[in-house]
């Protein structure tokens, strides 16, 4: 990936337009299906029906996710690390952890 970072220099990551328009979308699309939930509940569907939208939700976050933390990973840290800046691995520590919830 050709994704320039500054996590150490503000915590700030310069993603590349094409970059940028990837995550947006699929931010866009899990919106859309959380607006779909809200909907639902509102014409009282079937709890079921909602349920197996809301982990179809789970997954998109889930995705967005992964991808973005190979991003991470492949960009900020390993530049970091190649900088002598480990501090950022302890980050990344913290990140899953959290992630893996």
């Amino acid at each position: 990936m050709n994704n320039k970072c500054c996590c150490s220099c503000g915590k700030k990551t310069l993603r590349t337009e094409e970059e940028r328009k990837k995550l947006i979308h699929r931010l866009n699309r899990i919106e859309g299906q959380v607006r779909g939930i809200r909907k639902m509940i509102e014409q009282d569907a079937y709890c079921n029906d909602i349920l197996i939208q809301s982990a179809a939700v789970n997954a998109a976050v889930n995705a967005f996710n992964k991808h973005l933390i190979a991003s991470h990973i492949k960009g900020c840290v390993a530049r970091d690390i190649r900088e002598g800046k480990d501090e950022v691995i302890d980050e990344l520590v913290v990140t899953l952890q959290k992630l893996m919830k």
